[in-house]
């Protein structure tokens, strides 16, 4: 055997992927850390229900937002607000816009006559369309309707 044939002989052909798998891993961790803070607006409990109406206009970036908290506090977007600014900044929130559409989310454990309270307050802004966000009910689950 040559000098040539010799150094042909040694040459690893096999892949490392080690660096690959480092890589793909960090990505994942990023990507782990950043997907909850992409929620838009507070995180709320939402009551859950066995046919929810699909929503997906609701994750969009511009959709207006009114979330009504477990203890009666209530933001829009990601803003607390109290009741009598709520129909204010809801109108003018909407004054330049043409689809006059908001999703409320209400925590499960909200008091009833609160969320009558944010909606009716929702209606008076001039709103066209509002829609009542809810989760799906997991087959087989426990939970009852209370």
């Amino acid at each position: 055997m040559g000098k040539a044939e010799k150094r042909m002989a040694a040459v690893n052909s096999d892949i490392n992927v080690t660096p690959m798998v480092d890589v793909m891993l960090v990505l994942l961790i990023i990507f782990m850390v950043i997907t909850p803070m992409l929620q838009k607006g507070v995180s709320v409990n939402l009551a859950k229900t066995d046919n929810p109406v699909k929503m997906p206009e609701a994750d969009k970036e511009d959709s207006l937002i009114v979330a009504v908290m477990r203890d009666g506090k209530v933001y829009f977007n990601s803003n607390a607000v109290d009741a009598a600014s709520l129909t204010d900044k809801v109108k003018d929130s909407l004054a330049n816009k043409t689809d006059k559409r908001i999703f409320v989310k209400a925590d499960a454990g909200a008091k009833y006559g609160t969320v009558v309270d944010v909606v009716d307050d929702v209606r008076a802004a001039g709103v066209d369309q509002l829609g009542l966000l809810t989760d799906q009910r997991k087959a087989g689950s426990l939970e009852q309707s209370k």
